[in-house]
Formats: structure tokens, C-alpha cells, sequence
């Protein structure tokens, strides 16, 4: 069974190959606190340079989760509180989770279709951080990297935080734009769950030390702290490191993995748009995903071509929340292939209800 579901989603098939290894080679039972933990954080977050173009002054951090970002950010970063756009569930839940820290926190909130207007975009100096979803899951929307550059432009007083869990390791993206990325490797990094992602800038990196708050577990200045020496502040999760090593050694260069992925949702697109059954949710292509596409139609019609897909060893995404009964969501990850992905087009250009 082929899944497109957009997460926990399809893994690399080199991955029995690397748990092989991860095993011959001791990692397994590798201390965190050892010579050759420390060499491999180093070297992974130099792959992460060489490969998605992590500027060399940014430091890469380890976390469970994406979602374990959400705290980290409203306790070490922000100062007065954060201001979130936001257009579906998970970038709701990261401003829920915000404002139980900082009450003051404050968003606005946007329709699918709908772009962000930065010239009449006002956050106030009440603000010292922007919380970006760029790209979100339930609802399969997009912040391109030219909207991101204008908001740092317009406020650049301001600190920028970017949820990029849908889409880091699948597409291009310009970290000196904004001070903080955060993301998961069980979607564009075709691994399984249980790793986090957390890059941050010179920028947030003083303003966390100037912070300086070091009596919580996740106390980013207390993480750096042990990031200084290439060691984390817990038992990291050393097997998920090391198969990220593997893959971003494998992977190519990220603006190649990106036109990839860019052709193929072309390609998705195309077939949507021209199908009499289907409809993009995401009508507008300035605000839809490239790694991501949410599918629409009546309850009856999702629910028929999601069990024709798994009869023919397919299997697609349901929607999310309120979107469940009426949409499907099909992940366009690097770890699904080319010919995995045109064989979920033929199928949908030949579906018949």
C-alpha cells in the first residue's frame, strides 16, 4: 500500500538500509554525550547548510516535535507577546497554544483563497514576534517566500517565527528572511515521527541568552548551551539524527528537490482542474501548497474514491477537522517517487464513480 497521506507519511525506501546500518554501526546504543554523537550533530547540521541552504550562521537544534517549538518560542523568544497569520487548524493551535503562555497574543486569521495583504498588514509595537504558518497541513495553504519578505521588510523591528513542518526537506526556503524555523522529519524528510527541527538565528540566539532563563527543561538558552558543544540538554532520539544524517546525504540539493515537487503538483493540479468530479480546495495558486494538495467534492464522492484508491494499493490522505467528510489531502513528498505519483493521477483521470 502507497500512502499520500501528508504525515505521518511515506518514508524513504532506503530505510531498512539505514536502520541496517544504524545498528552495525552502534548508534543504536550511542551516548549522547560521546564523541561520536557529537560528531554526527555537527555533521548534520552541516548537511543541513550544503543541502537546504541553512545559512552558515544559524544554529540547528533538536526537539520531539514541531509542536514542541510552540512553547519554546513563547517562553524564550517572545518578550511582550506574538502576533500569528494563521488560515488553518494547526496555525490555530499554535496561537491557542501561544496565548495560554502570553495572553496578550493576538492573530489574524485567513481564508484559503485569501493572500496576505502587506501593505495594510499593521502589528503593532505591542508585538515583538510574527508567527508565519507557511505552510499548513489541514488546509493545504501556502505563504510563498516573497510575501515572507515583505512582512521582514515592513517590520523589521520585529522577529519572525516559520512553521514550515509540511514543507522543510521539499521546498526552497529562504531562512535569512525570518529568525526561527521549526518543523518535523516524518512528512518532506520521508521519515518516521519522532524528531523536531528547530533553526534559529544570531538574532534570536542573543536575544534568548539575553533572556538567559535556564530553570525549564526547554529553555532555549540552556539548549544552545549544550548545542555550543554539539550535546542536547535530554536523551535525544540519536536513531532519528542519524537516519536525518542519511537522508540529507542522499537527498540532491534542495532547489532541485523543490522543481520537482513543483512540476509534479503542476501536474496534480491539472488533472483536478480538468476532472468534472473534483475541485482544488485551494482555488487560488498564490496561496496553495506545492506539498500538499487538499481535494474536494460531496461526501458520498470522497469516501467512494478513497476506497477505489486503496482496491488499486492506494492510499489517500483524509481531510482535516470540519474539512474530513468533504476533501482528501494528497502529500506530494520527496520519498514518494515519480512513478508512485503519476500512477495517483492516472488513477484520478480515470476515475469513474
Amino acid at each position: 500500500m502507497i500512502t499520500f497521506a501528508p504525515g505521518p507519511s511515506k518514508v524513504y525506501d532506503a530505510l531498512p538500509q539505514y536502520l541496517q546500518d544504524a545498528y552495525n554501526h552502534g548508534i543504536l546504543s550511542a551516548n549522547h554525550r560521546s564523541g561520536a554523537f557529537m560528531k554526527l550533530y555537527q555533521e548534520t547540521e552541516q548537511l543541513m547548510r550544503e543541502k537546504l541552504h541553512m545559512p552558515e550562521d544559524y544554529k540547528l537544534l533538536f526537539t520531539s516535535s514541531a509542536t514542541e517549538s510552540w512553547e519554546i518560542i513563547s517562553q524564550s523568544i517572545v518578550e511582550q507577546a506574538s502576533f500569528h497569520l494563521y488560515s488553518g487548524s494547526f496555525g490555530k493551535k499554535w496561537l491557542d497554544y501561544a496565548k495560554h503562555i502570553i495572553p496578550g497574543t493576538n492573530a489574524l486569521k485567513l481564508e484559503a483563497n485569501q493572500a496576505i495583504d502587506v501593505s495594510g498588514l499593521e502589528i503593532g509595537e505591542s508585538y515583538d514576534l510574527i508567527g508565519i504558518t507557511q505552510n499548513e497541513t489541514a488546509n493545504a495553504t501556502q505563504v510563498p517566500m516573497s510575501v515572507i519578505e515583505a512582512i521582514a521588510e515592513k517590520f523589521p523591528e520585529k522577529m519572525i517565527a516559520v512553521d514550515t513542518t509540511s514543507s522543510m526537506g521539499g521546498i526552497e526556503l529562504n531562512f535569512a528572511l525570518a529568525d526561527i524555523w521549526y518543523a518535523s522529519v516524518q512528512k518532506c524528510f520521508g521519515l518516521p515521527a519522532g524528531l523536531g527541527l528547530l533553526i534559529i538565528s544570531p538574532k534570536a540566539v542573543e536575544k534568548a541568552e539575553r533572556k538567559g532563563e535556564k530553570g525549564r527543561y526547554n529553555s532555549l538558552s540552556f539548549m544552545l548551551e549544550n548545542a555550543a558543544g554539539y550535546q542536547t540538554h535530554y536523551t535525544p532520539n540519536v536513531l532519528g539524527i542519524y537516519l536525518l544524517n542519511r537522508v540529507l546525504q542522499d537527498m540532491e540539493e534542495i532547489q532541485h528537490v523543490d522543481a520537482i515537487l513543483r512540476n509534479r503538483m503542476r501536474k496534480l493540479g491539472n488533472t483536478i482542474a480538468q476532472s468534472e468530479k473534483f475541485s482544488m480546495l485551494v482555488s487560488n495558486d498564490q496561496t496553495r501548497s506545492t506539498t500538499v494538495m487538499a481535494v474536494s467534492g460531496s461526501e458520498e464522492l470522497i469516501s467512494a474514491v478513497k476506497k477505489a484508491a486503496e482496491k488499486e494499493g492506494m492510499q489517500l490522505g483524509s481531510g482535516y477537522g470540519p474539512l474530513k467528510p468533504t476533501s482528501f489531502r494528497i502529500a506530494n513528498f520527496p520519498a514518494i517517487t515519480d512513478a508512485e505519483f503519476d500512477r495517483l493521477i492516472e488513477f484520478l483521470k480515470n476515475y469513474k464513480a
